[in-house]
Order: structure tokens, then sequence, then C-alpha cells
């Protein structure tokens, strides 16, 4: 009787829940399913034989993780691309209906300004809430997902077996400000923002703690395998009759739209009226609304091409500048940022802000103590816009671009055509010798496992290292010198400089931090000239005849190679045993040579970036989506459906990443 009586109150709190977050309508008191909830709890506790993880208890939390696990998405999660003027969107507008031939119909909604998450749901039960992460893998936060108020546990008859529901996790803005006032009672600092917020308690390991911090959930897409759905719109309305979290129609949250007015309508409006809104937005989502056409326009290596982010012009606020200091990059190059008062602006506390250089403080006639108004760059970059003249004191000092170098008081000098100040004693400047051994060991340069920014900070105060060649002649005495430098440190530190004498040319060209010169930039001129010799030998001009290569990046290789100095270092590096050539087995082949390929899902041996690589490398060329003009989809783990139906359709041939690697010969 008690196990019916269980599953009776399961059935009957879920209802409950459904009728108050999707109906918005009560049929027993807030007491009444508090005291349901109550026996629930302590029935389960009397059977715990019968622990369900969706269970309606699971809402206030109460199970401990150590550690979340990592989580492969069934479908990746691609990230949007942004745009942030309203000519942008009208282009993206006239190209997709170019691309499909057709005047389109658009889902225009909200960006929320949360955490992205999957909610994982079979058997019409959640299995799994994973948060983006990198776009192929997130982290299993289900024990913690389950404790939001608004998101379904458990789905009607109705629903199919298997449902993926994508959307954002968030604060209000009075849940927000009610954590807040809870941590200062109890002696916590103040989180910076809500999504900040949000994402740290996702993270939090007592799923009780969580439940009390009151989350909230929008969801904004929906994929199965057994759904056939016409219209973005109808897909949506489909869920929220299961009781997933979605906009009504009277908030005005998302709209169809049917022509560029109606969008540019929609955005104006919600520009001005998104500080009214209970929580935050960092812009809109404008999506073809036809499923259809989505799938016939398909992705880029990164979003899809059926929908773009539009990003709201940047807040702006009045604050006072305290102070101006000078930063020292890796090439000597003198950057002033701003002190200021704190200021809250787009969703954080902004302390600092940029200033570019010399003639932007001469532009801005920038004082000590100016009131100056502040705004993000595309949300992201704090930076000064203007000063308000009329609040300036009296006695208020101009501020002068400084005329040394703040770390070695080295005369800076600026070249012609330059807007930058440059520190010229790269010998003994330590801060810049810092930044260029950090990026020397930076994982897409070296890699160099056990050396962090602190060991290198070690190193060069006391004067063991300045530059990357004397990293590898450090000897056990030297880096036993260091503080916390065990016998397990050493041996992790020389295992790491010993690996790294494998790293590819072009990563070993672009560790030497030479300026304009990319990771991108390096891998063009390594696979153009082959060996590091050549490129020395180079002239500009040859330099301009590889493809991207600009007079800019063209001068300062030519300079660098210029330089006595760098030389030296150079063929000390060579002699430790660097990869300064294009090893054989890294050369391009003609294997693939015509032939396109498609790559989807994660694999064993290779990474997502390593198969593309190799493709590339035997002569394939990769495509973004599939066509009729692909020749092979190679398929790891997690492919995409809609990438293997058009496959299929198109009788694409379909290949394992065995397959190609005994294709290519790299079965060894």
């Amino acid at each position: 009787m008690s196990l019916e009586r269980i599953q009776g109150l399961r059935e009957s709190l879920h209802d409950h829940n459904f009728r108050y977050y999707v109906l918005d309508e009560t049929i027993i008191s807030d007491f009444e399913f508090d005291k349901l909830l109550l026996e629930l709890k302590e029935l389960e506790n009397i059977f715990p034989e019968v622990f369900d993880p969706n269970s309606p208890t699971q809402k206030v939390g109460g199970q401990v993780i150590k550690s979340f696990n990592t989580c492969l998405h069934k479908r990746p999660m691609l990230s949007l691309s942004n745009s942030y003027n309203k000519d942008d969107i009208t282009s993206f507008i006239h190209r997709s209906e170019m691309a499909a031939g057709q005047k389109i119909d658009w889902s225009v909604e909200l960006k929320y300004d949360g955490v992205a998450i999957s909610l994982c749901y079979e058997d019409r039960k959640l299995v799994r809430a994973v948060t983006r992460g990198d776009g192929l893998n997130g982290d299993d936060v289900s024990v913690n997902v389950r404790t939001i108020k608004n998101i379904p546990l458990t789905l009607p008859s109705s629903a199919p077996n298997e449902l993926e529901v994508r959307g954002e996790v968030y604060f209000t803005f009075s849940s927000f400000e009610k954590l807040n006032e809870q941590r200062l009672l109890s002696g916590q600092n103040k989180f910076a923002n809500p999504r900040n917020a949000a994402s740290g308690s996702l993270k939090l390991q007592d799923s009780a703690e969580v439940s009390r911090r009151n989350l909230s959930a929008l969801m904004y897409s929906v994929y199965s395998e057994h759904l056939d759905f016409k219209t973005h719109s109808d897909s949506l309305s489909c869920i929220q009759s299961w009781g997933f979290p979605l906009p009504n129609k009277e908030t005005g949250w998302a709209k169809l739209c049917y022509s560029i007015d109606d969008i540019l309508d929609y955005l104006a409006l919600w520009d001005k009226q998104r500080h009214d809104l209970p929580f935050g937005i960092d812009g809109a989502v404008i999506k073809i609304n036809d499923i259809g056409l989505q799938e016939k326009l398909g992705f880029s290596a990164k979003s899809p091409r059926w929908a773009i982010a539009y990003k709201f012009d940047s807040e702006m606020v009045l604050t006072i500048l305290r102070d101006v200091k000078y930063q020292i990059g890796r090439t000597g190059a003198i950057t002033p940022v701003a002190i200021l008062d704190p200021i809250w602006i787009s969703g954080t506390v902004v302390r600092r802000a940029s200033i570019h250089n010399a003639d932007q403080i001469s532009k801005l006639d920038l004082h000590i103590g100016d009131s100056v108004y502040i705004e993000k760059g595309g949300e992201i970059i704090p930076k000064i816009i203007s000063v308000d003249f009329s609040k300036r004191q009296s006695d208020a000092i101009q501020i002068k671009f400084i005329s040394h170098c703040p770390d070695c008081a080295e005369l800076l000098t600026r070249r012609a055509g330059d807007a930058q100040h440059y520190c010229q004693n790269t010998e003994r400047c330590k801060t810049q010798i810092k930044g260029r051994l950090e990026h020397f060991i930076h994982r897409k340069a070296m890699n160099i496992d056990g050396i962090g920014s602190e060991t290198i900070d070690q190193l060069v105060e006391l004067g063991l290292v300045f530059k990357p060649s004397q990293l590898y002649n450090l000897q056990v005495v030297g880096w036993q010198s260091l503080k916390k430098f065990k016998d397990k440190s050493i041996q992790n530190v020389i295992a790491g400089m010993k690996e790294s004498k494998s790293v590819s040319f072009e990563r070993v060209l672009f560790s030497l931090g030479i300026r304009h010169v990319g990771a991108t930039v390096a891998k063009k001129i390594a696979r153009h000239f082959e060996d590091i010799d050549a490129i020395i030998n180079s002239s500009e001009e040859e330099l301009l005849e590889i493809e991207t290569i600009g007079p800019m990046i063209a001068k300062s290789m030519h300079a660098y190679f210029s330089d006595e100095s760098a030389l030296i270092e150079i063929q000390k590096l060579k002699d430790l045993g660097l990869n300064f050539y294009q090893k054989k087995e890294d050369s391009e082949s003609n294997n693939l040579s015509g032939k396109t390929f498609v790559v989807s899902g994660v694999f064993d041996f290779y990474t997502r970036d390593g198969i593309k690589t190799a493709i590339e490398q035997n002569g394939g060329k990769i495509l973004s989506s599939v066509s009729p003009k692909t020749d092979y989809l190679i398929t790891g783990k997690g492919v995409g459906p809609s990438k293997l139906k058009k496959a299929i359709i198109f009788e694409i041939e379909l290949l394992t990443e065995n397959e190609f690697r005994i294709w290519i010969g790299s079965t060894h």
C-alpha cells in the first residue's frame, strides 16, 4: 500500500508542478503542497529501494556530488554568429533568402543571459542535464538541474521516448539580489553578476544549496529523432504543452516576423525595454522558422547558417577616473589602462578600462578625477568613450603619456605610422621577457607541461632564465631553487621539456612570438616554406605571395629575422632539437587530392582539429556541411543526425576513423 501511495504522491505532485509552472493555475495551497511533499519524502526514506532521481522530492535537493562527469553531446552545441549592427542583420536576411530562393518567416527571441543547458529525456524521464562545455563535451550537472523548479522531471505520454531540449539557466534579478543579501549576512562576498552566479551554482556539490538559490530556466530549441515538426515555433509550442518553461505570447519575448522591418522593430523595442525585464538579456536571436530550410542551409564549422545573434548597443555609464597605469606587452608595446571607481555595467563590476594609446589620451583630454563615460565594446571589453567636462575640477591634473618604460626605465619610442609606444629594451626589460616566455610555453605554442606563469616569474626574478633556450639548459639544481619545486615537479617539467621537442614546426614558429604572427599565420608560413632557413632567407615580396599575408606581417617577419640576437636564439633552439622543419610525416601528400570531406562527431585517435589537419595534409578539402558536392562523411561518436541523413539521401560514402587512417597510411 505504501509503494502505491509513493507512486500516487509522485504523480499528484508532478501534476501540481505542471499546473503551477505551465498553466499558471493552482488547485491546492502552498501549505497543502508542502504537506504532500513532506509525506512523500518520509515514505521514500522508509523505502529507499524505490529511489527515483526524477521524484518531486529531488526539487529540494539533498544529494552531494564530489565531481561532475564529462559527457559527450549527442548533437554538438554550436554557438551563434554575433552581430552588433542592424546592417549586418539586413545582410544576413538577404543572404539567407537568396540561398533559400524564397521569402522567409523568422522566429525572433530574446537572448537570455545565463548558462546554456541540454536536457536529455529517455522513456519520458530526465536522464541527463549537460552544460555546453566546448560544444562537443559538457559537464553532467543533472543532480543540480533537477532542483530547478520549472524544469519538468517527467513528461506526459504524448511526448516521445527520446527528446533533447536546450535552454538557458539563469537568475531573475530578485532571486539574485536575495542570494547576495544572504551571502553578505553570512560574511561571504557578493556575486559579481547573475550569469556568473548561475554558472557557479550549477557546479555546487550540495544540491540542497542549489535548490535554495531558486534558479530559473527558459527553453529555446528541441531535438528528437521521433518528431517531425515543420516549424521552430510549432516545436516550442509543443514542448510548452509538455511542461517546459517558455515565454508566454503575452510577454512579447518571442515573436514571428515576416519582413526585415518586423525584425528591426522588434530589436528596437527590446533595446529600449530590456531594462524592464525580470532577468538579464544580452541581445536577441533571429532564426529561420521553417525547419526544412534550416536543414537546407546547414552549418558552418562553428555556427548554424540559419540563425544569428544580435547584440544590443552597449550600455554607457558614468564613473570617476582615478589613475592611469601602463601595461607592457611581450613585444614591448605600452598600453595605458584607466583605474576607475567601481561601476556596474552590462552585468559586471568594472574597475579598469582600456585607453589604447597616447593619441586616445590626448583626444579625450583626460584629467585625474574626470567623470568619464564607460561602455563595453561588444558587451565585453570596457573602454572610455567621452568625458563630462562640466564636472571637471579646476585643479584637475592633465594626464600625460609616460616617456619611459615603467619596468626598466628605458626611453620609449614610437615608429612612424604606428599608434603604439614601445620599450626597445627587449634583452633586459623583465616584463617583456616574462611575456615572451609565457607565450613560448603556451598550450597553442610549445605546450610545456609543468611550467606556468608563477614558475616563469621565479625563473626571471632569480636570473636563471631570460630566453627559451635557457629553459632547456637549466639543470636540476636550478629547478630545485624554485619554491614548491620538489622531485616530482622537476621530473614533470623535464619530461614536458623533452616532449615539447616533438611539437610541429608551425607551432615552434608561433612560439617565437613574432609580432602580428598568430597561430594561423604561422601555420600558413610553415607549410609554404617547410623549414626555418627558407623563411630567414625570404624577402618581404616572397612573404607577400602567401595567401592572407599582408604588408604589416611581411614587414614584421623580415624585421624579426634581420635581428642577429633572434638568429642566435633560433640556432640554439635548433641545436637543442626543436623542430624547425616540416617533418616528412607532416608533409602534404596527394592521397586525398580532389576529394571533399565533412567531419562530424568525436574521435578516439584524432581531435576534431587533428583529423581536419590530416585531411588537408593529404590533399583533401574540408566542407562545413553535407551537400551533393561532398565525397565523404567521416563519422565519429555522436555524429550529427542531420549530416548523416543528408549523406544517406545524397548517397555519400561514410568513413569511420579507422578506415580514414588506413587510407592515409596512419595506423602505425
